[in-house]
Formats: C-alpha cells, structure tokens, sequence
C-alpha cells in the first residue's frame, strides 16, 4: 500500500518508522512544514518529521500549506492510495482529501479531548484513563469517524511527556490495522458522540501557574500535565522552582500537628500546603539549572526552620 505521511511532531515518528519498516507498505512522501529557526542561536533546523523521514530515506515535501496547487500536484504524482496524519497542523482541504483514503491519529479517546493540546489537558482534567484513536478526516476538527481506538490508565506519577511517548509507541499498531483492514474492507467506522466532545485548548503560558487554593489532587493533574513544558513555576524565598513531578497527600498522611496553615505554606517536612490537601514535591528544576531531586535542592539550601509561603511568580 502506498502511502503518503504529513506530519510534523515526534508524536508521529513510531508510527511513520514502523510503516517505512513493514513491506506491506510503501512510505512514497513525507509532507512536513519548512525549516524553523531553533536554539539560542536560531539557527533553521528540520521538524522531527523531516529528520526523521531524511534518515529513512523516505522523499521529504517541505510546505507551509499543502493545499497549495504545486503541493498538491506533487501529493497527487506519488500516487498514494492512503494519506496518513499525525500532530501535522495544517488542515487538509477536500480535493487533497479525495485523493485517497484518509485517516488521522489523535492522541485521545475522542470526543473527548478534540484539539492541539489533549495529552496535556488529560492530565490536566483529572483523568484516569486516556487513549488513541485513528478517525477519518471531516472538516470540523477531530469529529471524523472512529476507525480504531487504544485505551491506557494514566499512572499517578506520568508526566505529560512521559505519557506522550507511551502513546506514541501505540500508534504504528492502531494505524496499521486500520490500514489492513481498509485493504480488506472490514473497517466498522463508528460515529462521536456530538454531545459528549470536548476542546483540548492550546497550551497557554498564564496556565504555567499553581493555584495552591486549588486541592492537591487537582493541582498534581494540572502539574502532571504542564510537565515537562512549559512547567509550572513557583517561587520560594527568591528562588524560582519549576515544578516536574509531584504528589497528592491527603491531611490524615501529612503528618503536621496543629491547623492547617494558609495555602501556599512550605512547611519544614517540605510539604506544600493547598486548599485541601497537601503537595510533596518529588522533582524540580531550578532556573538555569537541569531537573533535581525534589530533597537534593532543599539539602542545597538552607534549613527551614519555620513555614515559607510559596507563590507563583
């Protein structure tokens, strides 16, 4: 089968590896955005897509819109008979959709989560449970048509970027069944709920900010979600903390005698105080520093000997 990829996110790269690796396929273009300027020095450097597609030896179209007329033409002469999308962020317009069978790989289990940012608002909704799943293209954003669909429980401790990667290493299985069985026309294509769909909104920087009134369970979702980028960041006695990873302790765990002070509060046993519950710091990074243990910063600092109120710079 031969197939055309547009991507643009690492997200892609187990699937689009996988599908230049299994001779039942045929990888004919990649379809990447340009070169962006990267790095302090801004220097033009190939999204992980293209890399990844040049190494594989896989042809490479670089567009800003792949609905152009050239683009088009050049997707159209390498004869695909399936197109398959993954974290690209360009829409496909109708006459490049009709060229062949198209299928998309979003990283939720839709309708919940549609848009740019669903692992991260996962997390960040509290969820326990997330997934994958391969939709035909429609021209309201993720609403298309269920093809196949991969369910995973998030774990305690997963960082978005943690569970970025574990659902990407599913995707080559998702997509090249739902492939497979386009070929054998056995696909059963099922219908979102329209009244269950909700909007995974672009990671914002304002969102980078713990609301220590929030409770505890609450805030280790949205720092879960928020890490490792752009992180969540907070400030304690003048040192700025990005928060990584962390964990929820109720008040019958927390072990402190006495009322609970205002939230906000580090206390000597270095738990964080939140609206309900409390928060023990499991991994930080400093400003300008590389990720630490949560205890190895604290022994860099001095002793703390009564509560400090941490706040949001």
């Amino acid at each position: 089968m031969r197939i055309v990829f547009l991507g643009s996110g690492a997200f892609g790269g187990p699937t689009l590896e996988a599908l230049v690796a299994d001779p039942f396929f045929e990888v004919v273009l990649a379809v990447t955005p340009p070169d962006r300027p990267a790095g302090r020095r801004r220097r033009l450097a190939p999204a992980p897509i293209a890399a990844l597609a040049e190494r594989l030896g896989v042809p490479v179209l670089r567009t800003e819109n792949c609905n152009e007329v050239s683009d088009l033409a050049t997707i159209e002469a390498a004869a695909p008979e399936a197109l398959v999308v993954i974290a690209f962020g360009q829409k496909l317009g109708r006459p490049l959709c009709d060229l062949a069978f198209a299928v998309n790989l979003h990283a939720s289990l839709l309708p919940a989560h549609r848009g740019a940012a669903p692992i991260q608002r996962a997390l960040m909704s509290g969820d326990s449970t997330t997934g994958l799943c391969v939709i035909t293209l429609a021209e309201r954003m993720d609403a298309g048509d269920v093809l196949a669909r991969r369910e995973v429980a998030i774990g305690s401790a997963e960082t978005a970027g943690e569970l970025h990667d574990r659902l990407a290493a599913l995707g080559p299985e998702a997509v090249s069944e739902t492939l497979r069985r386009h070929r054998s026309g056995t696909l059963s294509p099922e219908a979102q709920d329209e009244g269950l769909a909700t909007h995974a909104a672009k990671i914002r920087r304002e969102d980078a900010v713990v609301d220590f009134d929030r409770s505890a369970e609450f805030l280790r979702g949205w720092i879960h979600g928020l890490s490792p980028h752009p992180g969540c960041t907070i400030s304690i006695d003048g040192d700025t903390l990005r928060l990584l990873r962390v964990e929820a302790i109720g008040d019958a765990d927390a072990g402190f005698d006495g009322a609970p002070p205002v939230p906000g509060t580090l206390v000597e046993s270095g738990l964080l105080r939140c609206g309900e519950g409390w928060l023990r710091p499991l991994e930080v990074q400093p400003a300008g520093g590389r990720p630490m243990a949560w205890q190895a910063w604290r022994r860099g600092r001095r002793t703390l000997r009564t509560p400090t109120l941490a706040t949001s710079p």
